[in-house]
């Protein structure tokens, strides 16, 4: 089943159409899961602002087992 490539993925080839070493490609996992990571922070931030949050959730969260079983 062939998948269509989206306008992110088709850039990133671009850019990176010789050869990389294993450092660069290291470098550059490191930048995309940073980037990747930031952008979850911001929308998780954002998310808690909205609804109110306190830091004290995250305390009772750190606390309570959200695993169901079936």
């Amino acid at each position: 089943m062939a998948v269509a490539l989206n306008s992110t993925q088709l850039e990133i080839l671009k850019l990176f159409r010789n050869d990389q070493s294993e450092e660069e490609l290291q470098e550059i996992r490191s930048l995309l899961i940073a980037y990747l990571a930031n952008k979850v922070t911001f929308e998780a931030d954002k998310a808690f602002e909205e609804k109110g949050y306190a830091d004290t959730v995250f305390e009772k969260w750190k606390k309570e087992h959200f695993r169901r079983t079936a």
